[in-house]
């Protein structure tokens, strides 16, 4: 049900076809695969609205709207790597896993997949960096170098999500999910929000 390759080469492609396209919002669907994509997704569009909030032309209330739409995605997001590890434990739960007594592991799979996401991204984009024909060749060797330093990274990462899925299936290892309780979205709870509904 988890495979690191399998995930590395779905972001890829994802990552591709979205940038060559109109990409839209999707929902988590019904399947483990679907709700990584929709979790890839999030950070797909954070990513490109995250690029927007830096931009030095664009007036105040522009950069109000984005960080308005940069605060839902983030939300979306998270409750997304929340559901991921749902979906997982579902699985497990058929199996009898994690079992009772297991080594609790805290940082989950969908954590693990979310990073796996927004690296993905940044290789992404470094490797747009190395291809550009307006800049210079120290530009160009920076970001091969960078470029090396994120191939490492996730595939380290990736194969930490290996190892531990593995000794989960072992019964080595558990983990469950960490809810992540966001405020600042909450007009319950957010006292900037509920104090301007008073």
């Amino acid at each position: 049900m988890l495979s690191s390759a399998r995930i590395l080469h779905l972001h890829d492609t994802l990552n591709s076809l979205w940038h060559q396209t109109d990409a839209s919002p999707l929902d988590a669907g019904t399947t483990f695969e679907d709700c990584i994509i929709a979790q890839h997704w999030q950070n797909f569009a954070l990513w490109h609205e995250e690029d927007k909030a830096r931009d030095t032309l664009a007036n105040d209330a522009q950069i109000a709207t984005v960080k308005r739409r940069i605060d839902q995605l983030n939300q979306q997001r998270n409750d997304l790597t929340e559901r991921c590890d749902e979906l997982l434990l579902s699985f497990l739960c058929e199996q009898g896993l994690p079992l009772f007594g297991a080594e609790l592991h805290t940082e989950t799979p969908g954590m693990i997949l979310d990073r796996l996401s927004i690296l993905s991204l940044k290789r992404y984009h470094t490797l747009e960096q190395t291809e550009r024909r307006d800049v210079g060749s120290e530009h160009i060797a920076r970001n091969r170098a960078r470029l090396q330093t994120l191939e490492e990274q996730r595939s380290d990462l990736a194969n930490s999500l290996d190892v531990l899925w593995q000794r989960i299936l072992n019964g080595e290892r558990g983990f469950k999910v960490y809810r992540q309780l966001k405020m600042y979205n909450d007009a319950t709870l957010n006292p900037v929000l509920y104090n301007a509904n008073r």
